[in-house]
């Protein structure tokens, strides 16, 4: 197993949900973490809780995307290992009372969550290439992507989500080919129904019953174990080129 103690590591949308609980994991696992999201005010009292730094960066952006790597890099040294956590799910139906699908929310939706994975991903693979590997193997760096299970099983009205997931799915394999032979991996979990802030808003009883949807546990994932995995994709140097499906065995039904 590769111990990362005392490295650098980013997690996009790292202020709330999946993303949060991933800093916190990977701040007790020994990394210096950097978190990347919208929200300085949530962001900068997270990092400060785990005792990581915050920098506010739009991923879709990569201009942005480049100053936050700067700044992660002056603070901890190179990445060693990038989690994107940052994404939107806005819901519109491809034809909705005679009109079409806003073009502005679908391409929002894919330059937030497909391009925006992307361009922090081959941002931050550049400054793991270049460090020094830290282990016999070769071991430079990890990428670790969220997709989702619409990518497989996409809902009625997830069709821009579903798209930007599904090419989160497409480019895992390739960009881990693409970054074998300099000891960077590539990995994506597709996580299914999670307690993440959107599910918190609803009703109590609404969250019970999207919970008894999954076969095994019949609730709602928590945050903690999306974070879990990671934290065992960062060190298990076998998991490459792989799409993990993180639900509870469900396969959505179409509403």
């Amino acid at each position: 197993m590769i111990d990362w103690t005392g490295q650098g590591a980013i997690v996009t949308g790292g202020a709330s949900g999946l993303g949060a609980a991933t800093a916190a994991r990977l701040a007790e696992s020994g990394l210096k973490v950097t978190l990347f999201d919208l929200n300085e005010d949530e962001g900068r009292a997270h990092a400060e809780a785990i005792g990581g730094n915050f920098h506010k960066v739009d991923v879709s952006n990569p201009a942005s995307v480049a100053a936050g790597i700067e700044a992660a890099e002056a603070a901890h040294g190179a990445p060693r290992v990038l989690v994107n956590c940052a994404g939107i799910g806005p819901a519109a139906k491809t034809v909705s009372r005679g009109e079409p699908h806003d073009p502005a929310v679908f391409e929002k939706t894919i330059r937030v969550n497909l391009l925006g994975t992307f361009f922090c991903a081959s941002q931050a693979a550049a400054r793991m290439v270049a460090a020094d590997p830290i282990d016999d193997d070769g071991a430079r760096g990890v990428i670790v992507n969220t997709a989702s299970v619409a990518a497989f099983d996409g809902q009625v009205g997830q069709a821009a989500y579903s798209a930007s997931k599904g090419g989160i799915v497409g480019m895992t394999l390739p960009m881990a080919r693409d970054l074998a032979d300099k000891g960077v991996r590539v990995v994506t979990i597709a996580p299914g129904l999670f307690l993440t802030p959107l599910l918190h808003s609803l009703p109590e009883d609404v969250q019970t019953s999207l919970g008894r949807q999954v076969p095994f546990p019949s609730r709602l994932g928590d945050p903690s174990e999306y974070a879990a995995l990671v934290d065992h994709i960062t060190r298990n140097p076998m998991l490459n080129g792989e799409v993990i499906r993180l639900d509870g065995a469900i396969r959505m039904a179409p509403r």
